[in-house]
């Protein structure tokens, strides 16, 4: 089962010098789309448990459009394993305009996880 959110970053996401959003804000949206994958999958937001892996590929800006996929790969008793991609597909051009943009040829990966999730029924235990 897959899941994508797509949404533009604003200035507000920016947390660095020269519009740079920062990684815990691609990590928060990761998040966003494993408690729809929850619902779909258990009727239930769940919980995050825990990341066994996360990599940062590129930075992300603000006023570029991303794109984040998550896929549960395995069903535990408790737990949903989730692997994570977020890539840029459109990107500002300033030196165009304040308004101008360009959509990526190819979308560019800016992080990849995986992590795990536990179920209503691990959250009740809790």
């Amino acid at each position: 089962m897959k899941a994508v959110l797509r949404l533009r970053l604003s200035a507000h996401d920016a947390h660095y010098g020269g519009g740079l959003v920062d990684g815990a804000r691609v990590l928060g949206l990761f998040g966003d789309v494993a408690t729809e994958l929850l619902i779909r999958q258990d009727g239930d937001e769940g919980l995050f448990r825990a990341y066994e892996s996360i990599e940062f590929l590129a930075p992300l800006y603000a006023g570029d459009f991303v794109e984040v996929e998550g896929e549960i790969v395995s069903l535990g008793k408790t737990s949903r394993k989730m692997k994570f991609e977020a890539r840029k597909v459109i990107a500002p051009r300033a030196d165009l305009s304040n308004s101008a943009a360009d959509v990526l040829e190819t979308p560019v990966v800016v992080c990849r996880a995986i992590g795990t999730c536990v179920t209503p029924a691990a959250k009740q235990r809790r």
